[in-house]
């Protein structure tokens, strides 16, 4: 078999250029566990990229669901990255509830449904974005993390609604929509005529409200307290999140149409910034 971190770096390269970057920029010694973590991420975050049908993706989430419970049916056998995930798990003492709301939050994916509120979108992140950063921080530093939680929290969020934005043409032209229906209800649009493009201007005024969310819960990030240097790692990836939010807001509809994220070269050096100066 071959070596599994390894495995999961190359998983992670091809699959999320950030965290990969943000995990060479780790200690080397954290380096597997947070590549497994980051790669099992991944995974399950692209889920709904591979399968037509929501009852594939369902069966490759519930993989990871036995996994975690240890069934057999969630076997390691040529799966690398499973067995170094559950290494990572078992090394750092990783709360196994915080990784199965990962996978059930994914069940979201498959399907198109709306999300109602600013409050559900708030509680996708915190299962999903801002669970990894959490997890990160319990490899990072274990003493540390749980004083950071409200740091995780609202940096998640921030990540999430960043991630939605970039992701936002794509999600359009399959019919899903992350951005919350009270948010387009306060400008006068529902999901369909949101979805159908025409009118720019509450389109526009929905899209800034939106990236707004996000900018207010980097702020409350931010201002949550002070971040040990030791988890500054964790949070690498965060530092991306308000370039993209800002330019969403001073793209409005031009977003359907418009590569709003940062080149490459822009994203890592913003990184390696952060890591140096200690914040994000």
């Amino acid at each position: 078999m071959p070596d599994s971190n390894a495995v999961s770096l190359t998983i992670l390269r091809d699959t999320d250029r950030d965290r990969y970057l943000a995990c060479l920029l780790s200690p080397a010694e954290k380096r597997g566990a947070l590549a497994a973590l980051y790669a099992f991420n991944a995974e399950i975050a692209r889920i709904r990229d591979l399968v037509r049908e929501p009852l594939p993706g369902e069966v490759r989430l519930q993989y990871w669901r036995d996994l975690l419970a240890g069934s057999g049916h969630g076997s390691t056998e040529a799966n690398p990255l499973a067995a170094e995930l559950l290494r990572a798990i078992e090394e750092h003492r990783l709360p196994v509830a915080a990784l199965q709301g990962m996978v059930d939050a994914r069940v979201f994916d498959l399907y198109d449904d709306p999300v109602e509120t600013t409050a559900m979108l708030e509680g996708y992140g915190g299962e999903t974005a801002a669970a990894l950063i959490q997890l990160a921080s319990l490899v990072l530093d274990p003493a540390a993390a749980p004083a950071c939680a409200d740091i995780a929290g609202h940096a998640g969020v921030a990540q999430a609604i960043a991630g939605a934005m970039l992701l936002m043409p794509t999600h359009r032209a399959r019919g899903q929509l992350f951005l919350p229906l009270q948010i387009l209800s306060a400008v006068g649009l529902d999901r369909d005529t949101f979805l159908a493009g025409k009118d720019r201007e509450r389109i526009g005024a929905a899209v800034a409200a939106f990236a707004g969310l996000g900018l207010d819960h980097l702020r409350k990030a931010r201002g949550a307290g002070k971040l040990p240097r030791s988890l500054v790692c964790a949070y690498l990836p965060v530092a991306l999140a308000e370039p993209v939010l800002v330019a969403a807001q001073r793209s409005g509809a031009a977003i359907f149409e418009r590569d709003i994220r940062p080149a490459q070269w822009r994203r890592q050096l913003r990184m390696m910034r952060a890591a140096y100066a200690g914040r994000f």
